[in-house]
């Protein structure tokens, strides 16, 4: 277990489930994950939830707003990206020929963020942080560990990550490039094929487990779905692809490397 107290620009740095339903939501994944949860009321009729391991920051959720539910947004989960400046780096997103689906507002004195769309159409936010940093703990089962792009165009999409944070690329295997970031792997980037067409290109996030067989026994039997069962990556782990009661996708892996 590692405790983080900053995340450097162009790190992954918070996961956010948008929901249908918060309670069921709660139960699904502190059955799951073991996750414990804190309740923050944020306005009127709104609730940040904050998931936590040790009293600390894992990822958080909320109730889909009312605009999400009546644009059709789907439960999801999202990837955040730490930078420095929330509106110098939307601006560039936009000079790049991304879009902006939420420009940069603050969130209390928490930080400042955005929500980017890519030009192949996936979305992810930038958070500048002040008060919170993000994640708080990581390299542990129940904390997001790798986020991972899927989309038509490769190059197109390596471009405009590339250029807006400054990633770096290993492109040795030509179906899955990893994004480095100080030479260091933090996520990927993988071409989804003609199946895949009824879908559209988008973020998803992986969270680490002890055990992924039994992790996702344990999901189907809290009421989730299996979208790719447990499956053996050479040389990485062993990882499946959940859905979450509500509907939300997500990825669970036991990495070869952590015990």
């Amino acid at each position: 277990m590692t405790e983080v107290t900053k995340h450097e620009p162009g790190s992954f740095s918070w996961a956010e489930l948008a929901t249908s339903d918060p309670q069921a939501a709660k139960k699904f994944y502190t059955g799951l994950f073991g996750w414990s949860i804190k309740d923050n009321p944020m306005g009127e009729d709104f609730v940040y939830t904050l998931l936590q391991i040790g009293g600390k920051d894992v990822a958080a959720l909320y109730k889909l707003m009312k605009e999400q539910a009546e644009q059709g947004v789907p439960p999801n989960w999202m990837c955040y990206v730490a930078v420095e400046n929330a509106d110098e780096t939307a601006k560039k997103a936009k000079s790049l020929g991304g879009t902006l689906i939420a420009e940069p507002f603050d969130v209390m004195d928490y930080g400042r963020m955005a929500v980017i769309q890519d030009p192949e159409g996936a979305i992810l936010s930038i958070w500048q942080p002040r008060t919170h940093t993000g994640v708080q703990r990581v390299e542990e089962p129940g904390t997001m560990c790798w986020c991972e792009l899927s989309t038509r165009d490769i190059a197109r999409a390596e471009k405009f990550y590339t250029s807006l944070f400054g990633w770096g690329l290993k492109t040795g295997d030509p179906a899955y490039h990893e994004i480095t970031r100080g030479g260091v792997p933090i996520g990927g980037i993988l071409p989804m094929t003609p199946e895949m067409k009824d879908v559209p290109p988008h973020w998803g996030i992986y969270f680490m487990v002890s055990d992924c067989d039994g992790t996702v026994e344990k999901a189907k039997s809290l009421g989730g779905k299996v979208g790719v069962p447990p499956t053996d990556i050479p040389k990485t782990g062993r990882f499946a692809v959940l859905q979450d009661p509500q509907g939300a996708f997500f990825n669970v892996i036991k990495l070869d490397s952590v015990g």
